[in-house]
């Protein structure tokens, strides 16, 4: 029989409705953690928004470009005197002989508008015009000699300062303390689109046409970057994908376990980690003093940021076999098929969604990178296009990554407007690559 006075008595005042000192220490404790992490999600959230609008409130006016349109007489006399209209004649006119054409055709507008500004000469009349008009002019005269002798119309670059001014960069009182613009010039240029012959529209040729000099910022583009940007990511593409896939399919599924295998895997994890202005030494070091490579070129810049990539895509495709079940391939192998059966014909199916995302996740990765490419020489001032694949991969190129840092370097402020203008861009290509791997994953994504 036992005895009931050895049971222990209930605490005084312990109620299961009312809470006890302890656990009013532990709610609030929990309550306190819950408003740290809210806040820190608000802080990201905050530091994201400040980010986001101090880029496209400097980078947005970029994609806006002021014109001068003017209808400019293409002089037979100064352009083709034999009036023979042979091509190599023509092109022996160099810009020199187009600025006076551009001159003129403004004089003459002024004139018909009934514009005139006291103090400003005929000089400074024609400086809001941009340097690069003339060569906008004689390129389509080489294009199209039959037009010469008759007179048509250019939309001209405006000189960056002018074009500052109607995007608010540029001010009266700042006119009057900068040597490249006067308040007479900016004067001249509110009469001339009160005329109609100014005008501020989208600028495609910030997306399609190469760098410009340093004189010249209202011309520099984004098309030599962009495409030396797509020539690395195909070279990154068609080795960094077999190699990294075939690496994990065969350490996961076919190495044996031993000291080697897990040597292997470790220098892997870490390679992932490397800084990757190491992987540009090591690219300047092999692919240029020792192979041989040309600098500023393409596939140098695509074989280096591909020994970067390849621990990404090793790592993210090993995760993805691993998430397999084993019952997959048990039940292959019950059935008959052999070791590689198994794995390529039903793992490798259930991790595609899994590869395909690391991939991606990979290149994007390296489309931002600009140390390495630094040191292989694409810091260079290209301007001619490079050719088609596959002599394009050994042409001078840029990328969109050191273009920005090269804008950023240059003393104009337009050129600010191009490097903020520039990260939007990078930013979209980014944003279209993130949000291919979530497609791609939850298309492709099969449960069980």
């Amino acid at each position: 029989m036992s005895d009931i006075s050895a049971i222990p008595a209930a605490a005084p005042h312990s109620s299961l409705h009312r809470q006890s000192a302890r656990t009013k220490k532990r709610n609030a404790a929990e309550k306190r953690f819950q408003v740290y992490g809210m806040m820190a999600v608000g802080f990201g959230l905050l530091a994201l928004v400040v980010l986001l609008a101090s880029i496209l409130g400097n980078g947005l006016s970029s994609f806006r470009q002021t014109h001068v349109v003017l209808p400019v007489e293409l002089s037979e006399a100064r352009l083709d005197k034999s009036g023979e209209r042979d091509i190599e004649a023509i092109k022996k006119v160099s810009t020199f002989g187009y600025a006076p054409l551009i001159k003129d055709a403004l004089a003459r507008g002024m004139e018909e508008s009934g514009i005139a500004i006291e103090g400003l000469d005929e000089k400074d009349a024609g400086e809001i015009i941009s340097k690069e008009a003339p060569a906008q002019i004689r390129d389509f005269v080489i294009a199209n000699p039959d037009l010469i002798g008759t007179t048509q119309e250019f939309r001209l670059l405006a000189n960056g300062r002018i074009d500052g001014y109607f995007k608010g960069r540029v001010s009266m009182e700042s006119a009057a303390l900068d040597s490249n613009v006067s308040p007479a010039q900016l004067q001249l240029a509110e009469a001339l689109k009160e005329a109609g012959l100014l005008t501020t529209g989208f600028n495609r040729d910030f997306i399609t046409a190469p760098d410009a000099s340093d004189q010249r910022p209202e011309a520099a583009g984004l098309g030599v970057a962009i495409l030396g940007s797509l020539y690395m990511m195909l070279v990154v593409l068609v080795l960094a994908l077999p190699i990294g896939v075939a690496a994990s399919i065969y350490l996961e599924e076919f190495a044996p376990k031993n000291r080697w295998t897990d040597l292997i895997e470790v220098n892997i994890s870490n390679l992932a980690a490397v800084p990757s202005i190491v992987f540009g030494i090591l690219g300047l070091a092999i692919f240029i003093n020792f192979a041989g490579l040309p600098q500023s070129a393409p596939i140098v810049g695509g074989l280096v940021l591909t020994l970067m990539t390849l621990p990404t895509i090793i790592i993210a495709t090993r995760a993805s076999l691993k998430s397999v079940p084993p019952s997959i391939r048990d039940a292959a192998l019950g059935v008959g098929a052999s070791k590689m059966q198994a794995v390529f014909h039903h793992v490798l199916p259930l991790a595609a969604p899994g590869i395909l995302t690391g991939t991606i996740i990979g290149l994007a990765q390296a489309l931002g990178e600009t140390a390495p490419l630094l040191l292989i020489g694409m810091v260079a001032f290209v301007k001619e296009f490079p050719g088609a694949p596959p002599e394009g991969f050994f042409d001078p190129a840029s990328a969109l990554p050191v273009q920005i840092y090269n804008w950023t370097q240059r003393a104009d402020p337009a050129f600010v407007e191009r490097a903020s203008g520039a990260i939007i861009v990078l930013l979209v290509f980014l944003v279209v690559m993130n949000t291919i791997a979530v497609i791609l994953r939850r298309r492709f994504e099969r449960r069980w």
